[in-house]
């Protein structure tokens, strides 16, 4: 499992009956978590001090209960902060266990020796397109959501990365890469992030099960001569790494050869030593 244990600002301090504590900076969240199956004894004493709590709704979705939690706040990491906020049922805008891909890819961008171009498509609210930009590679992120975007952006700033080599593209991502191709752009690497279920600017829907290897075989044609990385997260979906790796092997490694390694990801938990599963990463990475 790759770890995300660089965090300084953010730690998962306890996990029990379907819910995790954790501490986003001076603030203390419960939020539900549908890997956390087990029911132990809650000993931690912050989850009588939490300042917000995330409740599931058995109809579905849910709500959030605040006691002392602004509107906004912001959490660093390496040097890039993120603002963040309470919304969209549990959700605050930053996914922490991102941050074992960044500093993998961003070590590989710092020692590539060479400008890295960066797709990043499914991009929310810019984790891997600060750490690539920070890392130094110029970076097009693609989200259908204005609002995601333009969150992204004020993340930028806060990163003191507004003057960064950023191309912030609103649009359906697959209608994206079809124009890119039609264009003859290529990329250095390719990061993405698709969620199982969503829908484009337009309406357009996306059905992870139906579309995420259509997308891949075409973002294997925008990949440059001399590609770096390609980088593919998955969630919610069901998808188990071997899966990740499967498709980026048929996609990517017939062409390219390289090597693809798939993994979970995770957090470490303070309470227990043990590390909480977060969905899975593809890492495919030219032998160049």
């Amino acid at each position: 499992m790759w770890i995300a244990d660089g965090w300084k600002d953010y730690e998962v301090i306890d996990c029990s009956n379907g819910e995790k504590l954790e501490r986003w900076g001076n603030y203390i969240l419960v939020r539900p978590d549908p890997q956390v199956i087990w029911d132990t004894e809650r000993k931690a004493p912050q989850w009588k001090k939490k300042t917000g709590h995330s409740h599931r709704s058995s109809r579905g979705g849910g709500e959030w209960e605040f006691f002392d939690l602004p509107e906004q706040w912001s959490i660093s990491y390496k040097g890039l902060t993120f603002q963040l906020k309470p919304f969209s049922f549990k959700h605050t805008g930053l996914f922490p266990e991102q941050a074992a891909n960044w500093d993998w890819f961003g070590d590989k961008i710092g020692h590539a020796g060479r400008p890295v171009k960066v797709l990043n498509l499914f991009a929310y609210t810019g984790g891997a397109t600060l750490a690539a930009a920070r890392a130094g590679a110029s970076v097009t992120h693609v989200d259908a959501s204005k609002g995601m975007v333009g969150w992204a952006k004020e993340n930028a700033r806060s990163s003191g990365l507004e003057s960064a080599p950023i191309r912030w593209i609103v649009d359906d991502c697959v209608k994206f890469v079809e124009r890119e191709i039609r264009r003859g752009n290529h990329y250095d690497a390719i990061i993405m992030d698709p969620p199982s279920y969503g829908r484009g600017p337009k309406g357009e829907i996306w059905k992870i099960e139906e579309a995420i290897f259509p997308l891949v075989k075409l973002c294997s044609q925008l990949l440059s001569d001399r590609p770096l990385f390609f980088l593919i997260n998955s969630y919610t979906t069901g998808l188990a790494p071997s899966v990740l790796t499967y498709m980026l092997g048929t996609a990517v490694c017939r062409t390219y050869g390289g090597t693809v390694r798939s993994d979970e990801i995770g957090l470490p938990v303070t309470s227990t030593g043990l590390v909480l599963p977060c969905g899975a990463s593809g890492r495919w990475e030219s032998d160049q």
